[in-house]
């Protein structure tokens, strides 16, 4: 039994170390993680590529990936129906054309959206290896609207810009330690100059490469207040209440929003 509250939103972040790889292995491991939450949140953000860890070698996966049957969307909407939850994480996706860093949103009615990583990590040649997004994503769920984005494109603040589209932005990372500074001030100057919740979801441990991830997943407040920061490198499955009123109240107090420039975004070819 569920107990969800009109114009609030539990959501919960799973920080967690990643099998390198090995999809059934992080399934069943986050399946046994996240059945403590069964009625007790409303949406659970995975971290980016959770089934196998960020990778360049996405051929190693397409058996898993190759239609909108694949065993992790699967798994994805057993987990929301199971769980009366919404459930968000990234995975690497095939298609005739090409590989996608493809970010899933499954509701536990069933509906499925998704969004495809519009900016790739050419420090890490995922250029060369994914295709690239053709659109920017917002969901509507129970009354909150929600921008969907992945890891690097945390960094481009025009492509995160709130134009009163939407309420909280969901950000889904494999960050390495090496650049936690960023990480952690980005989220919340987006937070700020936007005047909207933003929750980040990193993972932790070590890749198959060899890069470290001190996880660092944040929830802030539009006002930039942090309502989840667990130590680094900390497995954890916070949950955190928005208020939908509460943000409606401080945009009103402080309407920065009606003074911003007006402009047309135009995505990368």
């Amino acid at each position: 039994m569920s107990d969800k509250v009109a114009g609030q939103l539990r959501v919960s972040l799973v920080q967690t170390d990643l099998a390198w790889h090995q999809p059934e292995a992080n399934r069943q491991q986050l399946q046994g993680k996240l059945a403590h939450l069964a009625g007790k949140t409303d949406l659970i953000v995975l971290p980016e590529m959770f089934t196998s860890g960020f990778t360049t070698e996405p051929d190693r996966l397409n058996s898993e990936n190759k239609n909108d049957n694949s065993p992790t969307l699967v798994w994805m909407q057993q987990q929301a129906r199971d769980l009366n939850a919404a459930v968000t994480g990234s995975t690497v996706y095939q298609t005739d054309q090409g590989n996608l860093n493809r970010l899933w949103f499954v509701t536990p009615q069933g509906d499925t959206y998704h969004y495809d990583k519009v900016h790739l990590f050419r420090i890490a040649d995922e250029h060369l290896r994914y295709l690239p997004g053709q659109q920017r994503v917002v969901v509507n769920y129970l009354g909150w609207r929600l921008l969907l984005t992945v890891c690097y494109d945390l960094r481009f603040p025009v492509f995160c810009r709130n134009c009163n589209d939407y309420d909280a932005m969901l950000c889904v990372a494999s960050w390495p330690s090496s650049r936690r500074q960023p990480w952690r001030t980005l989220l919340q100057a987006r937070a700020m100059e936007n005047l909207s919740y933003v929750v980040g979801v990193n993972r932790i441990g070590e890749d198959g490469k060899g890069w470290h991830y001190s996880g660092d997943s944040l929830a802030v407040s539009f006002d930039g207040n942090l309502l989840v920061d667990q130590p680094q490198g900390e497995a954890f499955i916070r949950t955190v209440s928005l208020e939908h009123q509460a943000l409606e109240e401080f945009r009103a107090k402080f309407p920065a929003w009606m003074d911003a420039d007006s402009f047309e975004l135009t995505l990368k070819q």
